[in-house]
């Protein structure tokens, strides 16, 4: 088998998936809607049940509920026979996950469920089969061929099931007025928990940490805070501890190089009065999108205007993980 033999496999592969995803669009009808009622006015979980690689296909749709606002686990269906089935309620919703919808391990439970009075839905291949015909609902994923050239491996037939599954969960999610906020307390341990819920006011520095001159100080002495501080400037307020500017290392280097004696000029004659800023309350994401987008380093933070509140740096976001 040449190189383009392999490729010319792979491109069929995709066309044949493409195909048996693309005909799914036609099968969203009333039963795909009565699914998703099913599911809504459920007070209890959605238990996923398929054998084999529909298994792994119902683990990933669970694992999707679950995620994005509807509680779901997955069952497997030769455990349910023995003894698992009793994890499953009667308030509770069952999608059942099979191609054929002749599974053996999955039609012996059928009998139990229907004593039980959980509703099921089916997402099948046949919408005659005996599980189709169980269902409150069974939604077609039907194919017209499977991508595998023997016709045995179940390729095209899982692609679209799994489909099915993230249709039915995205119109949940959104059913549900699920938002960024909900999503991210699902995820608090991942990069996406961590860019949703941390706040600029999480990880910044503020009170004695922030240098602070005031604008009579000379640059000499302003040197020194910069140096002191780390932040590689320092923020500049009035009297009345107002902030009206800042005077960065940048700045300081242009002072040297234009000849400014930097023990007789105040840094209110050299200053910056135009600087970045962001609220506390945003997202520590949003800083370092600034931060990237400007070229700059540390963000000014306030939340009222001239009251500054903290500041924020490249190095508190690397170290909390958000970029």
């Amino acid at each position: 088998m040449s190189e383009t033999d392999r490729i010319n496999s792979a491109k069929r592969t995709i066309s044949i998936e493409l195909r048996a995803v693309s005909d799914l669009l036609g099968r969203l009808d009333h039963k795909f809607e009565e699914a998703c009622e099913i599911i809504l006015a459920s007070t209890g979980r959605v238990v996923v049940i398929g054998m084999g690689k529909s298994g792994h296909v119902g683990r990933k749709i669970a694992a999707t509920l679950a995620s994005t606002g509807t509680i779901a686990m997955f069952v497997h269906p030769a455990e349910a026979s023995h003894g698992d089935i009793g994890m499953i309620a009667s308030d509770d919703v069952v999608i059942m996950i099979s191609n054929s919808g002749k599974t053996e391990e999955i039609i012996d439970l059928l009998p139990i469920l229907k004593r039980k009075k959980t509703p099921l839905i089916t997402l099948s291949g046949d919408p005659n089969s005996e599980i189709a015909k169980a269902a409150s609902a069974n939604l077609d994923v039907s194919i017209s061929e499977e991508a595998c050239p023997l016709g045995l491996a179940p390729t095209s037939s899982t692609t679209a099931a799994l489909v099915m599954g993230d249709a039915l969960a995205m119109a949940l999610l959104e059913a549900r007025g699920f938002t960024q906020d909900d999503f991210a307390f699902s995820h608090p341990g991942g990069n996406l928990g961590r860019k949703l819920l941390i706040r600029v006011s999480d990880v910044m520095q503020s009170g004695e940490a922030i240098p602070k001159t005031n604008a009579k100080t000379s640059l000499a002495d302003a040197l020194f805070e910069i140096s002191t501080k780390g932040f590689g400037l320092t923020t500049v307020v009035d009297d009345n501890d107002k902030l009206i500017g800042v005077f960065t290392d940048g700045d300081l280097r242009r002072s040297i190089d234009s000849g400014i004696d930097l023990h007789e000029t105040s840094i209110s004659h050299v200053l910056s009065r135009n600087f970045k800023h962001i609220k506390s309350t945003a997202l520590a994401a949003e800083a370092a999108a600034i931060m990237q987008s400007s070229n700059v380093y540390v963000l000014i933070v306030m939340d009222q205007p001239a009251q500054l509140t903290g500041l924020i740096k490249m190095h508190d976001l690397l170290t909390a993980n958000v970029v």
